[in-house]
């Protein structure tokens, strides 16, 4: 609430340069956390993800298989779309970044989603991953913002679904997030994964982690 009569002035200087703030923002997450901890090919990843957050304590909240931003990597160099379970996600991924003109597909909207979520019993999201299949195999998924998605994925791949080359899981929230990440890190299937344990996640992060393994360094 503003006080009447009350004049505010703007005095703090601050940068304006597009470059220079991206630079002195990487400069900052480089000092303060502790990227040294994580694999070489992780560290950018991290970082790109802090940024998107401004959550230096991120790093202490992610988990990863062995090789896995080294396997995302080479499948967005290799032209494998992204699928995502959200349109958020797909609007945070920068086409200029991805490597081979990569396809970053979100089924959320086809038009039978609602009727196949309904017959099913379970959420559009989850439902909308019928439309994935024939891209799967070798795909980035990146599930960002449902868990009933990432729980849906696990049991597709289960069932002989082809297999992505690395599945990025951030969903956020109260009710089967922490549970659905913890299914994906305990996967028996040798699904490679880089997910953001515990409540915390959010869609932006899902898509700052594939911007970073579509582009080498931060």
């Amino acid at each position: 609430m503003t006080t009447p009569g009350l004049v505010i002035v703007m005095t703090t200087e601050y940068l304006k340069d597009p470059a220079a703030i991206t630079a002195a923002s990487f400069a900052i997450i480089e000092r303060e956390a502790a990227l040294g901890d994580l694999p070489a090919r992780m560290r950018p990843v991290a970082a790109r993800m802090i940024h998107t957050c401004g959550i230096i304590l991120l790093v202490d909240h992610l988990a990863w298989s062995q090789g896995a931003a080294e396997k995302g990597s080479a499948a967005l160099a290799a032209g494998a779309p992204v699928l995502t379970d959200v349109s958020m996600v797909a609007a945070g991924i920068t086409p200029a970044r991805l490597p081979a003109d990569n396809k970053v597909i979100c089924a959320l909207g086809e038009p039978d989603v609602a009727e196949l979520a309904k017959a099913a019993g379970t959420t559009r999201t989850a439902a909308a991953l019928d439309h994935w299949a024939p891209h799967m195999d070798g795909a980035v998924v990146a599930v960002g913002n449902a868990p009933t998605a990432l729980f849906r994925l696990l049991e597709m791949i289960r069932a002989g679904a082809p297999r992505p080359a690395l599945v990025v899981a951030t969903p956020p929230g109260f009710v089967g997030a922490a549970e659905s990440k913890d299914a994906l890190i305990a996967n028996d299937l040798g699904l490679p994964y880089i997910a953001v344990i515990g409540r915390m996640g959010g869609s932006a992060l899902a898509a700052a982690a594939v911007n970073a393994m579509a582009k080498e360094g931060l």
